[in-house]
């Protein structure tokens, strides 16, 4: 359910952006206007993102291999990593070198084209505005009751928070280059082009940071939220069981490996043993279906003196 949803934003995001991109360009080349041109650019870099999370999802399905046992779920978080350094390097600081560039050499948004920028602008509200709807839409089952903040600090699956943060920096852009190219159109000084095209570099630079901070934690191995981890323990102890310590790592998004050392009876058998931990791992994949990696260490119970 969660990657199929995040598929669905994916591309719907993808669609709305490179349509966006297309009109985006062509508003800049009838009017030079740089805040046309950083959001155009900035849309070209999430449809790029975007691509990047489609085929990261796609080869995380690949069966694990001998080379790699535990299968290929951290792809997700790699291609998620990835699309915050295009997003930083090719949206934000491109942004930021346009409108550099624009500050030392501005000029006024002039010619019989003048009101393309501000049509290109509002429509891509709208499409980035169905975008983000659907985002959202997608993400409200996995976030629960959490506040959107603590979902994207807290989410296992990459794909949805990466779009939500993406079409909410775009929508922003929107209003930064709308400001911008109105003021230029109104007081006839380029400078509020060049301000726009600023405010939208230092945006995308933010939300790159963001995710390169949120990917990295998944990359270095996150374990089990807190509700898991008390479902699992439960799962561990409903038959008297002590657990002596446990660790869990996601794998992937929907892959979770359990690890834990547990207290048997010095005078049990290995068949009671044997058994007892198969039953411990029933009992956890049934509480926690993700828990497809599980290892359970028996260790002799000692009575304190």
């Amino acid at each position: 359910m969660a990657a199929n949803g995040g598929t669905k934003a994916i591309v719907a995001a993808l669609a709305a952006n490179l349509s966006i991109a297309a009109l985006k360009f062509i508003a800049f080349v009838l009017t030079t206007s740089s805040s046309m041109l950083a959001e155009a650019i900035h849309s070209v870099a999430d449809s790029g993102n975007q691509l990047l999370l489609l085929v990261g999802g796609k080869r995380a399905q690949r069966t694990a291999s001998p080379e790699h046992p535990f299968g290929y779920g951290r792809e997700r978080y790699i291609y998620a990593f990835i699309v915050s350094i295009v997003l930083f390097s090719v949206g934000g600081l491109f942004a930021l070198y346009e409108s550099w560039q624009k500050f030392q050499h501005p000029h006024a948004i002039e010619g019989a084209f003048w009101w393309v920028p501000l049509a290109v602008l509002l429509g891509a509200i709208v499409a980035e505005s169905f975008s983000f709807r659907t985002a959202i839409h997608e993400s409200n089952p996995l976030r629960g009751n959490q506040g959107w903040i603590r979902f994207i600090r807290n989410a296992k699956q990459p794909e949805l928070p990466v779009i939500l943060l993406e079409d909410f920096g775009a929508l922003l852009g929107l209003a930064f280059a709308l400001f911008g190219v109105s003021l230029t159109l109104i007081t006839g000084n380029g400078l509020w082009d060049a301000a726009g095209t600023g405010m939208i570099g230092l945006l995308l630079v933010g939300i790159a940071v963001v995710l390169a901070v949120e990917t990295k934690s998944l990359l270095l191995g996150e374990s089990a939220t807190k509700e898991d981890n008390a479902r699992i323990t439960e799962a561990i102890e409903s038959d008297g069981t002590r657990i002596i310590h446990l660790k869990t790592m996601h794998l992937g998004p929907e892959e979770l490996l359990v690890a834990a050392k547990i207290s048997v009876g010095a005078a049990d058998t290995g068949r009671a043993i044997a058994k007892a931990i198969d039953d411990a791992e029933l009992r956890i994949r049934t509480a926690v279906p993700i828990a497809r990696v599980i290892y359970l260490e028996p260790d002799v119970e000692r009575v304190q003196v």
